[in-house]
Formats: C-alpha cells, structure tokens, sequence
C-alpha cells in the first residue's frame, strides 16, 4: 500500500461517536465505545487506586451511576461497564463494612458460627438485589440463604466466584456484607468440611527437605536470555486438563 493510499484510508476512517458523560458533577465527551475505567482516563484523570487488575478479576471498581430524568440507581465494575449518554458516574473506592475478626481454627462450620459473627444475616428480606447487582452472575441470595441455613458447602461453591467489589452490600436494603459472609462460609469449608490433600502435604514436607533448592540456585544463576529461553520452550499445561495432568520432562517436580 502507498502512502497515498494509507492517508486516504486514514482520512475515510469513521470517526467516535463521541457522547456526554458526567464525571463529578462536570460534562465530558467521550467515545461511545470506552469502559467506564477508560473514559475515565480518556477524560483527563489518572487513576492510581480502584483500577486493579482491569479485567473484572479483584473487584476494586465498584462504580454507581445514574442517568438524567431516570430515578433509578445502576451498578457495575468500571473496568466491564461501556458508558451510555448522559451517565452520571460515581465511583465507590471500598465499603467499611461489618468484618467480624475470628480464628478459624476455633470455629465450628455451622449456621450458629455465620450468625454470631453476621447477625445481620436473618435480615435477610430476598429481595435479590444482590444477585441482580452481580457483575460475577453469582447467585447471592442463594449462598446467603445456605448459611443461614448452614449448609456450609453450598454457600463456598456459590460464592466461589465472588470478587469482593461490594456492589451486592451497596444495594442490600437489609445492610448485609454478602461477601464477607462469603469469605467465612468458605474459609470454614476449606479449614473443615474439604478432605485434605495428601499431595499437598507431601509437597510441601519435600520444599522443607531442601528437594528444590540446587532448582532454585541454578536459576537465581541465570542470565535474563537464558530465563527467557526456559519460559518459551516449557512445556503448557493443556486447556480443561485434569487436576492430575504432568508434564513430560518430570525431573523439577
């Protein structure tokens, strides 16, 4: 292609459809195709906290938003939300909510045990904000329901996905912490309901036994070209492998 030809097509190009949003009360246009996070930034802002990982993984863009003549409150991560004309945005930097401090290996994984530390919990109303709110589509009013009746299992597995962005407390009329009731559900679950695994601590008794040390010298020894030539050629692990997939060469496990 000649240059000609590469500035015309560069001239032809369509240009954003620029549309306005709010930003702290002040009027911004921007392209119609950002997230919320990067309109942020095509504004003018430099986001140094609440931008985490931008991929909808940690959760920390908890964002509500509105928009002109319409009552209603909506909800979303920055980093997943596309902005809309006339959004009126406000972000939510952390919730200081109720986080009941405990010992794990003191508890008893029981409905009594998430109703001492989250009392709050049979105020429950099953409203189901909190799942409507969900940018995970996690079913929270359903893992609520299984700690309170403490079927501890059921609770870890449905909130499994949860990313603590908030945005399920920040719409719960009943002024519950879904996911801090998440976290206990699943930490008394994981301490103990979930057999152990025996491979686990096998492997951790041979890192303590020094088995990877001469491993971890030779590579603390190599240059950048040499780690880059390993990373390259290392054999991966195939998609939905199962959990006892190997790989070929054995000799670093």
């Amino acid at each position: 292609m000649s240059k000609t030809q590469a500035k015309q097509e560069k001239i032809n190009e369509p240009k954003a459809n620029l549309i306005p949003i709010f930003l702290m009360g002040k009027r911004y246009d921007v392209p119609d195709t950002l997230t919320i996070q990067k309109a942020t930034e095509y504004a003018g802002f430099q986001l140094i906290r609440g931008c985490g990982c931008r991929g909808g993984i940690c959760g920390a863009c908890g964002t509500v938003y509105r928009f002109a003549n319409d009552y209603k409150l909506y909800y979303g991560l920055a980093c997943q939300t596309v902005v809309e004309p006339n959004m009126y945005i406000t972000q939510i930097p952390f919730f200081p909510a109720n986080k009941a401090v405990y010992n794990i290996e003191e508890l008893e994984p029981t409905a009594e045990t998430i109703v001492k530390y989250y009392p709050e919990i049979f105020k429950c109303m099953g409203c189901n904000n909190c799942t409507l709110s969900c940018p995970m589509d996690i079913k929270v009013m359903d893992y609520v329901a299984a700690a309170m009746s403490g079927n501890i299992q059921q609770a870890a597995e449905l909130s499994f996905d949860c990313v603590m962005c908030g945005l399920c407390a920040a719409r719960c009329p009943a002024e519950e912490v879904q996911y801090n009731i998440a976290i206990l559900a699943r930490r008394l679950y994981g301490r103990h309901i979930l057999p152990q695994a025996d491979h686990l601590a096998e492997r951790v008794k041979q890192v303590e036994q020094g088995r990877y040390e001469s491993m971890l010298k030779e590579l603390m020894k190599a240059d950048k070209s040499q780690l880059m030539d390993l990373y390259t050629k290392r054999q991966l692990e195939p998609d939905n492998a199962d959990e006892m997939w190997e790989p070929e060469d054995k000799s670093h496990l």
